[in-house]
């Protein structure tokens, strides 16, 4: 039995699709001292984080930053949108997709999930074509949210939200799109204004690399003009107070100061790196993983490899094969976290996190780990995944954008 004071030399290897390692820079950014969250200090450091955290979602309008977890940003997205009883129209595509149907319920809307059948509908990407079929034929325009997620963190799927904005388009049908990227944002390619999103849900502990406690909102005008009219009850969530006290870059609450220090530093590494340097870097990540899974001879959870996620990668174990034994063998030998397999995928398959504060050698390590802890779990491996990794990462230098 493991005891409660475990720690083993160097450093533990965290490669779950979030929380991801949080860089030293930003944990010392966290260390500063509690400011006055009503003094003039603070108030600039608000605006700058606002202005800032717009050009990680890519768009001009507001980005509303609560200090709670991805799961209250969800919450607060559709009670600033719906009333009791609205019909919203939900795509399942994994576990997190399933919650927040299941939280639709709970808030006492009327979702419509719809999706491909059974476990296989858990290995692809939202389809576009059922959305665009199914507001059809909503002629009297009762489904009120099409709400959908970007990258599914319990599969490895990225959907593509473009294509969704072109379906909603097309049935001439006037649905917000609600889009949770709670593990896709800064990681893989999202476009809140481009891409007609009206309200994209995040959180800080995947891409942003920073510990849980910070979630987002970002709106489109057509939200918040609806948000005005909406009945669902709601006080802590409401975006008119919080927007009215961002002008000045206050919140109307006490927000969660030290984490925003972090969430400050982090915005700065991305920004100076350049976003789309770091989604090159994730998309490449990814490729040298899924030549390893190949090189296995074992299938990548995700189907479609048109949208396989930059962010993670499921690995699907032989039937007769465990994975929640095979990622408690590679824990305890190698002080490896992996993913698990939720809902439908329990057991049939580990995920391995290629996010955030990351390197080549991290994952090499991390896929050493994977491929010696599935040999003690007994499974035939075709070929080495980390030699074929090392492979594809020294003929595929990352090239960077100026």
């Amino acid at each position: 039995m493991l005891k409660l004071d475990f720690h083993p030399s160097g450093r533990h290897f965290l490669q779950i699709p979030g929380p991801s390692p949080v860089p030293d820079r930003i944990l010392r950014a966290m260390s500063l001292p509690t400011i006055d969250h009503r003094g003039p200090e603070f108030g600039a450091l608000g605006l700058e984080l606002l202005a800032k955290i717009q050009k990680i979602f890519k768009t001009k309008h507001p980005v509303i930053i609560y200090p709670a977890s991805g799961t209250g940003a969800w919450e607060a997205a559709l009670a600033n949108t719906m009333s009791p009883g609205d019909r919203v129209l939900m795509f399942e595509t994994g576990h997190f997709a399933t919650l927040w149907q299941k939280m639709a319920v709970r808030l006492g809307l009327e979702p419509e999930f719809i999706g491909l059948p059974g476990y296989e509908g858990w290995r692809h990407g939202v389809q576009a074509d059922m959305i665009e079929a199914r507001l059809k034929e909503d002629s009297g325009h009762d489904i009120k949210a099409v709400c959908v997620v970007h990258n599914e963190t319990s599969t490895g799927v990225t959907s593509n939200i473009a294509a969704v904005r072109r379906a909603i388009d097309a049935a001439g049908h006037p649905a917000l799109l609600i889009v949770d990227t709670i593990s896709g944002l800064a990681s893989a390619d999202f476009r809140h204004d481009e891409w007609g999103v009206d309200v994209t849900v995040s959180g800080s502990q995947k891409g942003l690399m920073l510990p849980p406690g910070i979630s987002f909102n970002a709106l489109s005008p057509k939200a918040i003009e609806v948000s005005k009219a909406a009945k669902l009850p709601k006080s802590f969530w409401a975006w008119d107070e919080i927007l009215e006290a961002n002008q000045n870059g206050y919140w109307p609450y006490t927000p969660s100061t030290n984490l925003l220090y972090g969430l400050n530093e982090a915005l700065d590494m991305l920004l100076d790196e350049g976003l789309e340097n770091v989604l090159a870097r994730h998309q490449r990540w990814a490729a040298g993983v899924r030549t390893a899974v190949e090189a296995w001879g074992l299938e990548i959870q995700c189907q479609e490899p048109e949208v396989y996620s930059p962010v993670l990668t499921g690995v699907v174990v032989p039937e007769e094969i465990d994975a929640d034994e095979v990622r408690k063998i590679i824990y305890e030998r190698f002080d490896l976290s992996l993913g698990t397999g939720l809902g439908k995928a329990k057991g049939k398959m580990f995920r391995i996190g290629h996010l955030g504060d990351c390197n080549d050698l991290t994952l090499i390590a991390t896929l050493g780990g994977c491929e010696a802890g599935m040999k003690l779990a007994g499974i035939s491996l075709k070929g080495s995944g980390v030699a074929a990794a090392l492979d594809y990462f020294a003929a595929n230098p990352l090239n960077r954008a100026v």
